[in-house]
């Protein structure tokens, strides 16, 4: 089985996380406690957030690969 990456999970649980804290919300949103631009922009920025996050993710795992190819390149010289 392939091991899901670290730049996909971890974004992949908050987003959930996200789904359901935005479920839970959703009650004030519709008895008018809070407003539309809150209830969404909240939303909106969480989702710009884990965008961020999973390519800031991502460069750290290439990072990685590539400084553990270097190593190993160097290792057999």
């Amino acid at each position: 089985m392939k091991k899901i990456p670290r730049s996909t999970l971890i974004p992949l649980v908050l987003l959930v996380y996200l789904a359901v804290m935005a479920t839970i919300g959703y009650g004030d949103y519709a008895a008018g406690r809070t407003s539309a631009l809150y209830y969404f922009g909240i939303i909106a920025i969480t989702l710009v957030i884990l965008v961020l996050l999973h390519f800031s993710l991502k460069r750290r795992e290439r990072m990685r690969a590539e400084r553990e190819a270097d190593i190993k390149k160097n290792s057999n010289q």
